[in-house]
């Protein structure tokens, strides 16, 4: 059975419990006409009394690639020469967490937050390919 999109997924991350929700948006423009399209990535710390949400934004814009079905993946966003993140995976979310955790962000603050997702995708990229070389590593030596 398919998993449910609109239900939040678990992720534990530094021994703390985050719910996560993926969202696509798109603003209409005066007159009706389509604008830019939003993915939203928010990490609900668990239980909700640890903190606010975090919200990660990738909104479209020059340079960048957006899911817009075949023949990308969906929820893959990047830059058109660069790098790219899915953002349904666990792993490229974990990634994510802790690049805003770099920069910055608190996980035990109260307010929501809302951060740029675009600053954050070329360190969490990295992050994952050091995490993958990693494990690539381990189970050559396991041969």
């Amino acid at each position: 059975m398919p998993r449910d999109p609109k239900k939040p997924r678990p992720l534990v991350a530094d021994g703390r419990v985050y719910l996560w929700t993926l969202r696509h948006s798109n603003r209409v423009l005066d007159g009706g006409r389509p604008g830019d399209c939003r993915e939203t990535l928010t990490l609900y710390p668990h239980p909700a009394s640890t903190g606010g949400p975090l919200r990660i934004v990738f909104a479209s814009g020059p340079g960048r690639y957006v899911p817009v079905g075949f023949p990308g993946a969906p929820g893959t966003w990047g830059y058109v020469r660069g790098d790219s993140l899915n953002l349904h995976e666990p792993g490229a979310v974990r990634a994510l967490l802790d690049a805003a955790s770099a920069r910055g962000w608190q996980p035990g603050e109260r307010r929501a937050v809302e951060v740029d997702g675009w600053p954050l995708l070329e360190a969490a990229a990295a992050r994952l390919r050091r995490r993958n070389w990693a494990r690539l590593t381990v189970a050559l030596r396991s041969l």
